[in-house]
């Protein structure tokens, strides 16, 4: 018998006789009800640090510019919509073909990327890295990420985000949740931010179109 089958073992013996709590039933994709998605996803992702500002539809173009003022040099996905960097002056783009370094990541000033959920009870915004987000590395090593997310994409809770995200792990895509910019703390609770990703989280809330 092996070290884990011995341990299994004893485990099983343990619990033998004690009575089973069976496991919650989660209401994966049911809808959790809040009276302001919109504003609670503010609230909470605002709490994380992280810049948060409502746009109209046809404002995306020049929040992104406002957002990247101090930018010369930014990367963005492939499949970022073009008409989100119309407003861009003076600032070089360069679209991510895949190949691109960490070392090469960290010496632009910003990356600018969709989403495909944002949770409002928790302030998280998900990545499944479809073209409009690019791969993982793009929204991990840049300073400053700009993130477009529309209110249509914003659910109440986690369970309710495993739907719109299904489509992406059937596809064996990577998901990245985001909460806030990268941080942590050392033992006296300083906290630091930018140690394993983006110092800065800008986040676009797009409002629905009209």
């Amino acid at each position: 018998m092996s070290a884990r089958d011995d341990m299994l073992a004893r485990i099983a013996a343990a619990l033998e006789g004690a009575e089973r709590t069976p496991p919650p039933d989660h209401p994966y994709g049911a809808v959790t009800p809040l009276a302001d998605v919109a504003a609670t996803f503010v609230e909470c992702v605002e709490d994380y640090r992280a810049v948060v500002e409502r746009v109209a539809p046809e404002g995306i173009a020049a929040a992104v510019a406002q957002a990247l003022s101090r930018a010369t040099r930014i990367v963005v996905p492939p499949g970022l919509p073009t008409e989100w960097l119309v407003a861009l002056d003076r600032v070089e783009v360069v679209a991510d073909d895949g190949h691109l370094s960490a070392d090469e990541l960290d010496r632009f000033d910003a990356v600018v990327t969709a989403a495909r959920v944002g949770i409002a009870v928790t302030g998280t915004i998900v990545l499944d890295h479809g073209p409009d987000q690019g791969r993982r590395a793009l929204s991990l090593v840049p300073d400053l990420h700009i993130c477009v997310v529309h209110e249509s994409q914003l659910v109440g809770d986690v369970p309710e985000s495993i739907a719109p995200l299904r489509d992406a792990v059937d596809a064996g895509r990577p998901l990245t949740w985001i909460s806030g910019p990268s941080a942590t703390s050392d033992i006296e609770l300083e906290r630091v931010e930018g140690v394993h990703g983006p110092r800065t989280l800008h986040v676009l809330l797009v409002a629905p179109t009209s």
